[in-house]
């Protein structure tokens, strides 16, 4: 159990945390002020993340891992806390599975008629293979894209073997939907099966396509591939991060027939600045104590703000490209 350094990627960055073995996972440590730590991979991590709780915070007390709390969950379906530590629920965007027609009839008649419709444009969806000629056609998705639900996509740009490693994940439990329009790639869904869940890691669309709707027929696939393999629910992600209440993503997550499914997370003190951290709330974070208009003012004045700056790289870009008019 002795601490070593541990890569981790955090919104398309990687960096490296403090981390220790316990039995066979690796806990990572993360945050300056308040340290929590947390089973590395927790969302693909399959059967329950930890199978006795009593025993694994011991040994993680004694492993010399600095960290203040400790935080791990239940997985869905299995909602009901089994365990006396303190407990919020926290929640995920899931589309329970029955069959695929059951989800059909439940779904809007807008989101029936954008299936329909990117049929009739001309996109087929199916299965792929992680080959050296998908990874070309993510690399071009990821090309495409500057701006990914309001903020800079840092995927833009990244090499073949960047983009190979990054996608190569989980490979064994993975599998790969997409897009296309004739044999070009527009559109890709990686789904990760874990357990009975088919997690949907990644979904990519060419914004330049949008009107021809990849992505939901996207995820209709991923549904009807999830219902004949079995699985109990598709996830998503979370449905709500925090106080964070109003998004485009939470629209998309809500008009695709994700729903907000809710399952205990423990948050298990391992210092007196843990235990007061949590008495207050703190182990929350920002978007988990600031109230949700406030969240919302600031994605607002921030989304502004990034507008008018990369407006006016634009322009100075533009300048710089001109000839010049002078003789």
């Amino acid at each position: 159990m002795n601490g070593q350094l541990c890569e981790i990627k955090t919104r398309g960055r990687t960096g490296s945390v403090s981390s220790v073995r316990i039995d066979d996972k690796t806990v990572v440590a993360t945050g300056k002020c308040l340290r929590l730590a947390a089973v590395r991979g927790e969302d693909w991590t399959e059967g329950q993340v930890v199978a006795d709780p009593a025993s694994f915070v011991a040994r993680l007390k004694t492993s010399g891992l600095k960290a203040d709390i400790f935080t791990f969950t239940q997985k869905v379906p299995h909602v009901r806390p089994k365990y006396g530590y303190y407990m919020e629920r926290d929640n995920v965007a899931a589309i329970p599975i029955t069959d695929y027609q059951d989800w059909w009839r439940q779904i809007s008649s807008d989101l029936r008629r954008d299936v329909r419709l990117a049929e009739k444009r001309g996109v087929t969806v199916r299965s792929a293979d992680f080959d050296d000629n998908l990874v070309r056609g993510i690399m071009g998705i990821h090309d495409e894209m500057s701006i990914k639900q309001g903020t800079p996509f840092l995927h833009k740009g990244k090499s073949f073997d960047v983009v190979k490693q990054d996608y190569g994940t989980y490979l064994d439990r993975s599998e790969f939907v997409g897009a296309y329009l004739d044999e070009d790639l527009i559109g890709l869904i990686k789904i990760v099966h874990v357990g009975e869940l088919a997690c949907m890691m990644q979904i990519l669309t060419k914004d330049k396509y949008f009107d021809k709707r990849p992505a939901n027929a996207l995820i209709a696939k991923a549904v009807e591939l999830s219902a004949e393999r079995g699985s109990s629910y598709l996830t998503y992600g979370k449905y709500y991060y925090g106080n964070k209440r109003k998004s485009s993503l939470v629209d998309f997550k809500r008009r695709n027939g994700f729903q907000c499914v809710l399952y205990p997370r423990y948050y298990v003190p391992l210092t007196l600045r843990g235990r007061v951290a949590v008495a207050l709330g703190l182990h929350r974070g920002l978007l988990g104590i600031l109230p949700s208009f406030l969240i919302s003012i600031f994605l607002d004045a921030r989304s502004r703000a990034r507008q008018i700056r990369w407006s006016v790289a634009a322009r100075g870009r533009r300048v710089t490209a001109s000839p010049s008019s002078a003789s």
